[in-house]
């Protein structure tokens, strides 16, 4: 009985054609996806994601003249300096203290995003990157290794704020069709700072003695140029007509970011999105952490950004230079294979972009999550042997680049996209806050404990990330169903399906074969009728076909009738 209840539930949300119907336009008419204002938008959402990267990268390659200079500087106040267990704490403070300003940022992100909006709320953030950039430009001038410690932090704050107001934006001003990809681009801006980063501070241009701090202070260009061209770039539709309860200001932004003002189906979906909405504010992170409906797709969405962070990557971005030292190469070679790890992210964050709507999130997810946990292993067993057989320094060199190529190709996209998807705007800005924060706590967790990892585990470093990723391989496998192809609400009632029957979609055969079995069940009533399928009313109508949830997670983005890219 409780197969068939599934089987009922997705006839509900499909139409003759096996996908779920988005009635008010015609089938035959396909609408320009994107348009220049709507491209411009994104670019200025997604210079917000550059200094995140850029950060990550900048404290690598001049790891040994940073650290120079904080001892020298504290040599000059007390005539000592550090001793060299002493150095190494403030120098995992240095480059840690990013991920502790961004866990700051990600916990008051959701409020900033409610209270200033989307747009507003990321010019006001790009002032910090300004802020934190000439602080950290200043810190030769002041002979004040302070200054570096600060400027991280303020970046950091503008960095964790960013990663809950760039998802937001790109998911809510982005049309139906385009989501996917226009998703993806969050993570591509990060890995291009990274490379940005990393191939300034080569030591032919940034990477020397006389211009370190330049490097770290360029951190405020790509905010500047964000401050640039945001006033250029409308509001998000979504949060104006939900938030500010602005429907003539919502229409405007519609037409400019379609470059139509053929904008009515869409407008008639978020207002029916609004209507759906329980709640008249923005859920608070207590409500939604209280509130049983959501805690399935909350759990996903917090082990998938733990499965982001607790894998070695942070430690990997941090201190590669070191790591590569300590596998045989020299400094100098080592600066330069550290970039190596920006052009795999920058190459795979290229690919994923088609590839999220073609292979799937879950694919891509698990995929890259067996791929690392492997790596990982492999990684462990060449740098224990690296001293007794020859070669093993370089294969461990090229198994931590295959590392990254895994972590790009699923783990690092898929948690951003992932969680705006499963969430309508009442709970979406508490969702991504509480998802985003967890991110930045393992961030900061790994990336602090790296290097005393490093000294406890030594050539075992990477033992324990391949144990974690090994767990949360387990978990995707297990509880997040396929979503590629997939309607919002399609996604809601897979989850309240796994969460209430304690049964789960293990493979993607078993979740077709559900949608198949309802598709034909649909089309032989329609035949036996002699009429076609008719358009879907909204599900909010449906009574209680699908759990009360749904008004807080899934879309009613399944009403608009478009066609899909392929």
């Amino acid at each position: 009985m409780k197969q068939q209840k599934r089987k009922d539930q997705m006839e509900m949300l499909l139409t003759d054609d096996g996908d779920a119907s988005y009635s008010g336009s015609s089938p035959s008419k396909r609408e320009k996806v994107v348009t220049f204002r709507l491209a411009l938008a994104v670019t200025g959402a997604a210079l917000g994601s550059f200094p995140f990267g850029y950060n990550l990268g900048s404290i690598n390659a001049p790891e040994s003249l940073i650290r120079d200079f904080i001892d020298t500087t504290q040599e000059r106040r007390d005539g000592t300096g550090f001793t060299e267990h002493a150095l190494t704490i403030v120098w995992a403070l240095t480059a840690a203290i990013f991920a502790a300003g961004g866990c700051l940022g990600a916990a008051g992100g959701g409020w900033w995003a409610t209270k200033f909006g989307r747009r507003d709320g990321s010019l006001l953030a790009s002032s910090l990157g300004v802020v934190a950039g000439v602080l950290m430009l200043s810190c030769r001038a002041a002979r004040a290794y302070e200054l570096i410690i600060i400027g991280r932090f303020i970046v950091g704050i503008q960095c964790g704020l960013f990663t809950a107001l760039t998802p937001l934006y790109l998911a809510e001003i982005s049309p139906v069709q385009a989501r996917g990809a226009v998703g993806v681009l969050h993570q591509l801006a990060l890995v291009t700072g990274m490379l940005t980063a990393q191939v300034l501070g080569f030591p032919v241009l940034l990477g020397t003695e006389r211009c370190w701090h330049i490097l770290l202070g360029l951190t405020a260009l790509p905010s500047f140029l964000q401050a640039l061209i945001l006033p250029f770039s409308p509001e998000s539709p979504r949060y104006l007509l939900t938030a500010r309860q602005d429907s003539n200001g919502c229409r405007q932004a519609l037409e400019i970011l379609r470059g139509s003002t053929d904008v009515e189906t869409e407008m008639n979906l978020l207002v029916t999105e609004k209507e759906t909405d329980s709640q008249d504010k923005p859920l608070s992170i207590y409500e939604l952490l209280m509130d049983t409906r959501l805690r399935q797709p909350l759990m996903i969405g917090v082990v998938l950004h733990l499965s982001q962070q607790v894998n070695g990557i942070p430690g990997v971005f941090f201190y590669s230079t070191r790591l590569f030292q300590d596998a045989g190469l020299s400094e100098h070679a080592a600066k330069y294979t550290t970039s190596g790890l920006g052009v795999v992210m920058v190459t795979m964050g290229v690919l994923t972009v088609p590839l999220m709507d073609r292979a799937g999130r879950r694919t891509l997810l698990l995929i890259g999550l067996g791929g690392m946990a492997v790596m990982a292993a492999s990684a462990t067993v060449t740098l224990c042997l690296r001293d007794l057989v020859s070669g093993f320094d370089v294969l461990s060199i090229i198994l931590i680049l295959i590392l990254v190529v895994f972590f790009a190709l699923g783990p690092a996209p898929v948690p951003w996209l992932i969680v705006p998807e499963l969430f309508t705007h009442d709970a979406r800005p508490a969702a991504v806050a509480v998802c985003v924060f967890v991110n930045w706590t393992g961030n900061f967790v790994v990336g602090f404990g790296f290097p005393l990892l490093q000294v406890l585990l030594q050539d075992f470093v990477f033992l324990p990330f391949a144990v974690a990723l090994a767990a949360f391989y387990v978990f995707v496998y297990f509880k997040l169903p396929e979503t590629k192809g997939k309607s919002f609400q399609e996604i809601t009632i897979l989850l309240n399906t796994i969460d209430s029957t304690q049964e789960n979609y293990a493979s993607k055969d078993e979740q077709g074969m559900v949608l198949k079995e309802a598709k034909s069940r649909l089309d032989q009533r329609s035949s036996s009728d002699g009429q076609p399928t008719p358009a879907l009313a909204p599900v909010a109508d449906k009574g209680n076909v699908i759990d009360n949830s749904s008004k807080y997670y899934g879309s009613t983005d399944h009403l608009i009738e478009s066609d899909k890219i392929t």
